[in-house]
């Protein structure tokens, strides 16, 4: 979950370096490093904690060097001290590598290395690659450089991208990739590497990402590309349509504040490239997902497998694929799924959701479901789906057909507008299941459509009505400890999602219940200190959702409801209102009062929302 970053060209490499690094620190932040290579010599910059500490370091550092690269790193093996930051070098200062993943049989490479007299000055994995290095560099071979990197990766076991420099090749900066993300990029005589695409936007648009089991050769006459083997390969970049605008804050205090602004712009996007409104008077069809037959015909089962705010979109899309489109559909956590999955069943489709696309257990459980399905006959043979923000993505390559949310670049840790881009995938799947399996008619179809090309404008108006009174009511709540969500139906992943971001942002603990639950223990937990946050949306559920909240009013909680416009009861100290909806399309309203509760408090305490502690944006290990 570090983030990589590296730079070859005409320009100091310092500057892109530390700029690149502000781009990818969502992935990590309990160090940062460089190494820059000038006039023979290898020089290398650490500092503990965030990339402000290397900056001061830097600021008085004048560094020519046209090639380096630089890592931020979430701590997995050794504490978060500088003398485990990235870039790691050998003990005679030949090498320095950078590395997101884990060298999973480092162990037994250390012990090897240090038996050959290597001396080692970290606890990390990461270690071990520039010794292994060293110890088979040949410096009168044919291609030294290459040939030990050749060497070297075939040794590692686990998932690694690594960015690489040697002092005897000024002009040359290698790369490898393996079940980890690492992304070239394609300038005028300059080039780039990085672990997503973010910290390469201000400088290049041209990418190409690379693939398992490949390594890069980065020079200033371009880039070569070879398998592990060593065998040439040859690929062309592709253009991003992505710009600089897109990753700053445009004026807001975070990034979080921001993408929950750009909501309604996501729905709004994706409605234009899904949905058709008028399809019937086109004598089309109401959906243009587009799905193959091989994946869509004879369906009888949906399995989706996510992780963390995925994991509850597809809570949501569950719902959507039960209710509406009636396939039976079983959302489990990509991580347990790996160990224990579901029996193979006929005619399924395996959903794998996850917004940067680089989950390694979504992904891993996916590869499982492939290979234990392949060679099977024509029912039971793999139907793989992926739901992503990222097309480029590991994902957006291994899947039959990827659904792609355009929600943009999420630069914030906790997801807010990629769990709305999600959730709205959900609603175009699972309308052109209903469609193509006839279990909603026409008018339905059409009742849903019209609803949906509501949300935008419903959202921009609980961010104009609402955003006020959620930062004055988050005033009440700097020093609580513990918070209970409530939902049912539809809206329980809703009150869980709420609980997380919660969790995730302002570090107060923070559950999830279906309301009806309230009662078979999670009661015991509350008193008047305890808040108590009932989503209460019109429809079946309402009045039950209500009379569950009074249980928790008559144990002194405090009560605060997310309901309809027209609420005008008493039950609730505090309310959250949300446009008139109907309960099928309510969960995109309901959770951004949510979002906005938790931005708040979180704001209120003085954290660092954006970069909450522990976390990383992109979970590329197990």
């Amino acid at each position: 979950m570090c983030g990589i970053v590296g730079y070859i060209g005409t320009q100091k490499a310092v500057g892109i370096l530390i700029g690149g690094l502000e781009k990818l620190e969502y992935r990590g932040y309990d160090s940062a490093g460089i190494a820059t290579l000038y006039d023979g010599q290898l020089t290398a910059i650490k500092a503990k904690g965030k990339l402000h500490n290397l900056r001061t370091k830097l600021e008085n550092n004048v560094d020519y060097a046209q090639i380096g690269i630089g890592h931020t790193r979430w701590a997995t093996h050794g504490k978060p001290e500088e003398y485990n930051a990235h870039p790691h070098g050998d003990n005679k200062g030949k090498f320095a590598v950078v590395q997101n993943g884990i060298i999973e049989n480092y162990q037994d490479l250390r012990k090897e290395l240090k038996e050959k007299g290597h001396n080692f000055v970290s606890d990390t994995d990461t270690e071990v690659i520039p010794h292994l290095l060293a110890e088979y560099y040949n410096p009168q071979g044919d291609d030294p450089f290459m040939d030990a990197v050749m060497k070297t990766v075939h040794r590692l076991e686990g998932a690694f991208a690594i960015a690489l420099l040697c002092a005897d090749y000024p002009e040359e900066l290698i790369v490898a990739r393996q079940n980890a993300p690492l992304i070239i990029g394609f300038g005028q005589g300059e080039f780039f590497c990085a672990s997503d695409v973010t910290a390469l936007v201000n400088h290049t648009n041209a990418v190409l990402a690379l693939e398992n089991g490949e390594i890069g050769r980065l020079t200033p006459l371009g880039v070569e590309l070879y398998d592990f083997g060593g065998k040439r390969l040859r690929r062309s970049p592709r253009v991003l349509d992505w710009n600089p605008v897109t990753v700053e804050k445009q004026g807001f205090r975070h990034f979080m504040l921001k993408e929950i602004h750009e909501q309604p712009s996501v729905v709004r996007t994706c409605l234009e490239v899904y949905f058709n409104p008028d399809w019937q008077i086109k004598a089309t069809k109401p959906v243009n997902l587009n799905l193959t037959p091989e994946l869509s015909d004879n369906l009888e089962n949906i399995q989706i497998v996510a992780c963390g705010t995925s994991w509850h979109a597809s809570l949501v899309g569950k719902y959507l694929l039960e209710q509406m489109a009636e396939i039976p559909t079983f959302v489990q956590y990509a991580s347990e799924y790996r160990y224990s999955p579901s029996p193979i069943m006929a005619n399924t489709m395996t959903i794998g959701v996850t917004q940067s696309g680089e989950t390694a257990d979504t992904l891993a459980a996916l590869g499982m479901e492939r290979q234990r399905r392949a060679g099977l006959e024509k029912p039971y043979q793999p139907r793989i789906v992926g739901i992503s923000n990222r097309p480029e993505s590991t994902l957006g390559g291994m899947v039959d057909q990827l659904i792609n949310t355009y929600a943009g670049i999420e630069i914030g840790v906790a997801a807010t507008k990629t769990f709305v881009a999600q959730v709205m995938a959900f609603y175009v799947l699972a309308l052109d299941l209903a469609w193509q399996r006839k279990t909603i008619n026409p008018e339905r179809i059409d009742q849903i459509l019209a609803g949906l090309l509501q949300l935008p404008t419903q959202i921009e108006k609980i961010l104009q009505t609402e955003e006020s009174k959620i930062e004055e009511l988050a005033h009440n709540f700097p020093e609580t400890r513990d918070f209970v969500f409530l939902g049912r139906g539809i809206n329980f992943p809703i009150a869980l999602e709420g609980a997380l971001k919660l969790k995730e942002i302002s570090y107060i603990h923070a559950e999830g219940y279906p309301a009806g639950e309230m009662k078979h223990g999670p009661i015991a937990l509350l008193d008047a200190h305890v808040p108590v946050v009932a989503i209460a949306m019109a429809g079946s559920v309402y009045e039950k959702v209500i009379s569950n909240a009074q249980e928790a009013k008559a144990r002194d909680a405090r009560l605060i409801g997310v309901v309809p416009q027209s609420y005008d009861d008493e039950v609730f100290h505090d309310v959250l209102h949300v446009p008139e909806v109907e309960e099928l399309l309510s969960p995109i309203l309901a959770v951004i009062p949510l979002q906005l509760l938790s931005y708040y408090i979180a704001s209120l305490r003085g954290l660092d929302v954006d970069q909450p502690r522990n976390l990383a944006k992109s979970v590329t290990v197990e």
